[in-house]
């Protein structure tokens, strides 16, 4: 989609350059390429079918392959994709990057996900800044939204960080990840074994990975496919 064509909604991520090795195993993965718009191949996985691959990734694969920094939001009144671009391109100006410490495949609740190994101050620090400081941007969670958040089960913590932030999952309740897979509660042990070892396996050849820059994504249209619309170079 263009820039400047005002979407649904918006979202700051983690997402590896699109020419990078990380972008183009994390897209495969999940079968679909974020930047042009389009269906990859998945990997064969020993002892998983392809229709149960392509089941089992299909809700990481509308987000498109990332780790999520600012929940998806709509836009405050008065203010125009021009105008989170440019905030977003600040922000970016004032972040150091850095690698990220080993990325390894971990079971978060009911899903698979790749999250970092030892010490994650840098990344965290970069997720709270998106946070607080593009809050003023974002519209306030209707009250649809909010019930659809509290839905699934708060903590007291996490509702204040609800009301407060828009999102429950941030600042002391922030968790880096890259979603490998949408909810396997309800899968067979041997599955979920499978799945987890091949991806770490598809995973581990890469170089180290390089947190440098803020991408910026958007939902066309209500229940879209979330696109890239660009990537904001740190200390730039």
């Amino acid at each position: 989609m263009n820039a400047d064509t005002a979407a649904y909604r918006y979202a700051v991520y983690y997402a590896p350059r699109p020419d990078s090795a990380w972008w183009q195993a994390g897209s495969q993965w999940l079968g679909r390429c974020a930047a042009r718009h389009t269906l990859l191949p998945q990997p064969e996985v020993a002892h998983v079918p392809p229709q149960a691959l392509q089941r089992l990734t299909a809700a990481p694969r509308r987000y498109g392959w990332h780790a999520t920094l600012k929940a998806p939001f709509a836009l405050a009144a008065g203010v125009t994709p021009a105008q989170l671009r440019d905030a977003l391109r600040a922000l970016a100006r004032e972040l150091k990057p850095f690698d990220m410490p080993r990325l390894q495949v971990t079971r978060l609740d009911d899903f698979l996900a790749l999250v970092p190994q030892g010490d994650h101050r840098a990344i965290d620090a970069v997720a709270a800044a998106c946070v607080t400081q593009l809050l003023p941007l974002a519209a306030p969670l209707s009250p649809a939204e909010l019930q659809r958040r509290r839905a699934a089960g708060l903590s007291p913590e996490e509702d204040a960080l609800l009301l407060r932030w828009g999102y429950p999952f941030v600042l002391e309740r922030f968790r880096f990840h890259l979603s490998l897979t949408g909810p396997l509660q309800h899968e067979a042990p041997a599955l979920v074994h499978a799945l987890q070892h091949a991806a770490q396996q598809h995973f581990d050849p890469l170089p180290p990975c390089r947190f440098d820059t803020l991408a910026l994504f958007a939902e066309p249209t209500p229940g879209a496919d979330f696109v890239l619309v660009a990537h904001e170079e740190m200390g730039a």
